[in-house]
């Protein structure tokens, strides 16, 4: 575990094996914690680096508002302190807001993206609505909102087969503080439409997506990646295929990074 300040902001993040960099970017109401399988696989062949993005695991909260571009500059400054130039970039759910972020702001800096149940568009009038209940929701009931919120992000099928699974996401979940919920809620809520960068075709692109996801929905974000050379990666599932779909993602993403 290593940290370093951003703004007089403690950053916590892990650096593990050698090789080309991965930087893993965790979502909403997760913490680098979630990738502890992926790391050790990873890194026999990769430097793999996952950082707590702000309000969230063991870093801490910069003011009410926690904008994509904030995060992206956190990112930036964890690899100039392990003097890394150039690296992958895999995002989940907010993670993959964080990491087009990254890629508008430090181009030069990163070598392919992966989204992971997430997406390049800004939210939609009524998803801005309901940042703004779920803002309101976890102020009045902390606990029943990380609890629901963290159910809701699997397919329905899947929440009895991965109950226990579901639970640890949950433990860690409610280690957030309520600052750290609502800054990320407000900072999502505001976020730009990156579309662009996928057009772009600069770097290689993957998504990943899960048909039944609760989150995005699912046509609609086949739409964002029409004309550009992404490639497409799509389970049955919902919004965790890291953990719902978890043996078959494993050699996708190693296949990617070669």
């Amino acid at each position: 575990m290593k940290n370093i300040l951003y703004k007089n902001t403690k950053i916590s993040f892990t650096d593990s094996g050698e090789g080309n960099a991965i930087v893993l970017l965790h979502g909403f109401l997760e913490n680098k914690k979630m990738w502890a399988e992926y790391v050790n696989l990873f890194s026999e062949k990769y430097r793999v680096i996952t950082i707590d993005l702000l309000g969230h695991g063991e870093s801490d909260c910069l003011g009410y508002v926690h904008e994509m571009e904030n995060n992206a500059d956190v990112v930036y400054e964890v690899l100039q302190s392990l003097k890394i130039e150039k690296a992958t970039i895999l995002g989940h759910s907010m993670g993959g807001y964080v990491a087009l972020a990254f890629a508008e702001l430090f181009p030069e800096n990163i070598k392919k993206l992966v989204l992971l149940n997430s997406t390049s568009k800004e939210d939609s009038p009524e998803k801005k609505l309901n940042r703004t209940r779920a803002i309101k929701a976890v102020k009045q009931n902390y606990v029943n909102f990380v609890s629901l919120a963290i159910a809701n992000l699997f397919s329905e099928n899947n929440r009895t087969r991965l109950a226990d699974e579901i639970e640890k996401v949950r433990e860690q979940a409610l280690k957030t503080p309520l600052q750290g919920i609502v800054a990320s809620l407000e900072g999502m809520k505001i976020r730009k439409d990156r579309e662009w960068l996928l057009h772009e075709n600069r770097f290689p692109v993957l998504l990943i997506l899960g048909k039944k996801d609760p989150v995005l929905n699912y046509e609609e974000s086949l739409a964002q990646i029409e004309h550009t050379t992404a490639e497409l990666i799509s389970f049955e599932d919902g919004h965790m295929s890291h953990i719902e779909n978890k043996e078959e993602l494993k050699p996708i993403l190693l296949d990617f990074f070669n």
